[in-house]
């Protein structure tokens, strides 16, 4: 079934892979985040999770494009991202961006004001502090040393909450079994562009209410990135939600999540 829902959408000079479910009048398009796989291979488990939403939107998620180059900024990650959005006549969006892919889906809402209706946010920054590279260069490290089991186990630790951790570090660990050298030398690319991030004076750009939600335990940014992103946003009707004990997967384990952004995005 996983199979059959992943589409593909090419423009002159890359092709990228998504997958569309829901029946909704209104679009929705999903960026996620930084992974060690695609979450192509969990399309059915990601229709599950925003089942409450899909009546009032049909949702397309993007992944990256496939042929990454040696350098790739999360700059040229939203501009290829807004041409596949583009490319499949897609207009007056929603959009929702889950930690790298918020800050995709931020580059998008402030270079395409006419494209975005709406944008939430979440466990995402508009700059990287430099003590938060330390973490990006241990993920690297173990990466392009072939550790996939090692880069899981760090990458959930510190994403996941310690209860959470402790539930899914066993399937983590069968996913590590899994992972091919083309995936490791992509995570590569992806976390090298977290280097150098400062998007905070394009914020301004956006036109659109932000919904901007984060958890005060994030150990990937921490809180203040999303505080700082908040008080950057000069768009009316936007607002920031703080959770408290869901770690930066707050996007996967705060229980009312989806209830709270489907409210954002219906409000007129």
């Amino acid at each position: 079934m996983t199979d059959k829902m992943i589409k593909t959408v090419k423009s002159d000079s890359f092709s990228m892979d998504y997958f569309k479910f829901g029946s909704g009048s209104n679009t929705l398009v999903i960026i996620p985040g930084l992974s060690v796989q695609s979450v192509m291979g969990s399309a059915e488990a990601v229709e599950e999770a925003y089942k409450a939403m899909t009546d009032d939107f049909t949702i397309y998620l993007f992944d990256r494009r496939k042929e990454l180059p040696d350098q790739y900024s999360v700059h040229d990650m939203a501009r290829d991202t807004a041409k596949a959005i583009k490319a499949l006549g897609l207009a007056d969006i929603c959009i929702f961006g889950a930690s790298q892919g918020g800050t995709i889906a931020m580059y998008i809402a402030a270079e395409e004001p006419t494209l975005v209706r709406k944008l939430a946010v979440a466990s995402t920054a508009a700059a990287i502090a430099e003590e938060h590279y330390k973490l990006f260069d241990e993920w690297i490290a173990l990466a392009k040393a072939g550790n996939s089991s090692g880069l899981y186990l760090s990458f959930g630790r510190t994403v996941y909450t310690d209860e959470v951790f402790k539930q899914c570090r066993g399937l983590l660990e069968d996913a590590a079994k899994t992972v091919t050298d083309e995936e490791l030398k992509r995570f590569v690319i992806m976390a090298e562009s977290m280097r150098g991030l400062d998007m905070t004076k394009e914020l301004a750009n956006i036109a659109c209410p932000v919904l901007v939600i984060g958890s005060e335990d994030d150990r990937v940014l921490d809180s203040g990135s999303s505080r700082v992103i908040y008080e950057h946003i000069t768009s009316g009707g936007s607002e920031l939600y703080m959770y408290d004990g869901c770690g930066h997967a707050v996007y996967d384990t705060a229980p009312d999540f989806k209830e709270r952004m489907l409210r954002f995005f219906k409000e007129s």
